[in-house]
């Protein structure tokens, strides 16, 4: 960080730097494969609300910033509002003309690929940023991974010596997931304070499976921020951290950035889950403002750190948009899901209702972390 400017400067310039491309390239997808299609967009906005600036294309296509920049869309020909909600008795008075190029007469695929694009635009910036890491950086390689994964100690809180391991047993998987390295090992096991594991390990040639339960800690890194993570209290027989790196190309760089993606989407679907069934607190989740203060926080650091937060809230807004909830993404490929099950759409009614309770859903987990994010302040006294 640079001590010479306050960090309340990278927070301003942190949140639209952050969010500002990785909604464009969302809508973008969205819109190329559209065009791709030949269906018409009447306006591509980043931000909702009143528009502060705006100008029209040869295509008729207005291209807008909008005062609330928490978003974006793309409204294409036939959509009677940005969520692309559809309004069936619209669509079937619909003239000829009207018709021509409108998005909800397209055929079913073109209308799923086209929703599916914007996610999947937000994948591939994940995958091209771990890509170029790996590229630049290499593939870690743990130094010494048998003593690394070698018990040297435990810590007072540790319950592995009462479940019945032992100094000098070499940890070889975390329920039934085989690990490599200790930070590996870290990582399985942080998701999961107070939480029984299987810890596989390995004695004098013979492997055995001991149940072992993590203890909580709650963490704080340099900027303040607070996090409950699961800890064994094992300590390595070796240096823990001490790692090379071996040059990959761009293959192995794929598969390694496709590995770090899906550890990443199970790391989402466990935090969810554990906040559902009431083993996280919701003050775990983050909004604008928390998305906000990390922006800033990483793009103190240099702009690796910053690059790296992207790819995790690009994929974050790709998991986010592709849940089943109408008005999001994932709603609308659920209806068209449906509408190829059933060979015909779902009823006006029941797709009126359920769009509106979508919406309301969507409004309402926003104003629900927007308020965690308030609570979090400093001068709300956390």
């Amino acid at each position: 960080m640079d001590g010479s400017i306050p960090i309340w400067v990278y927070y301003i310039i942190g949140f639209p730097l952050l969010l500002g491309p990785l909604v464009t390239l969302h809508e973008l997808g969205h819109y190329l494969v559209g065009r791709w299609f030949g269906v018409k967009a009447e306006a591509f906005s980043i931000g909702f609300g009143k528009e502060i600036w705006g100008r029209t294309d040869s295509r008729g296509t207005r291209w807008k910033v909008s005062a609330l920049p928490l978003g974006g869309y793309v409204q294409f020909k036939g959509d009677m509002d940005p969520a692309s909600i559809p309004h069936p008795e619209a669509a079937a008075n619909a003239t000829p003309e009207e018709r021509d190029g409108s998005f909800h007469h397209a055929s079913l695929g073109k209308r799923a690929l086209i929703v599916f694009a914007g996610p999947a635009m937000n994948i591939i910036v994940t995958l091209a940023i771990f890509i170029s890491f790996f590229m630049m950086f290499g593939k870690p390689v743990p130094v010494n991974v048998e003593e690394q994964m070698t018990i040297g100690s435990f810590s007072e809180q540790s319950a592995a010596p009462a479940a019945g391991l032992e100094v000098g047993d070499k940890i070889v998987s975390i329920d039934g997931e085989p690990v490599v390295g200790f930070q590996e090992l870290i990582r399985a096991v942080q998701l999961y304070p107070n939480t029984v594991l299987d810890i596989g390990i390995e004695r004098d040639g013979e492997e055995m499976v001991f149940p072992v339960r993590t203890y909580s800690v709650e963490q704080e890194d340099r900027f303040g921020n607070k996090g409950t993570i699961g800890l064994i209290g094992i300590t390595a027989a070796a240096e823990q951290s001490r790692y090379d790196y071996e040059d990959v190309g761009l293959i192995q760089s794929t598969q390694l950035s496709l590995q770090q993606t899906g550890m990443l989407v199970d790391m989402m679907v466990t935090g969810i889950k554990q906040i559902l069934v009431g083993d996280r607190s919701v003050k775990e989740l983050g909004g604008p403002v928390t998305i906000g203060k990390y922006a800033g926080e990483q793009l103190s650091l240099g702009p690796l750190a910053f690059f790296n937060l992207a790819a995790l809230i690009s994929l974050n807004l790709a998991f986010i948009n592709l849940l089943p909830i109408p008005a999001l993404d994932g709603g609308h490929l659920a209806f068209y899901a449906a509408e190829a099950i059933r060979r015909k759409p779902l009823g006006p009614r029941s797709t009126e209702v359920a769009y509106r309770a979508g919406v309301a859903l969507v409004l309402a987990l926003m104003v629900f972390v927007t308020f965690i994010d308030i609570a979090k302040l400093p001068f709300f006294g956390n």
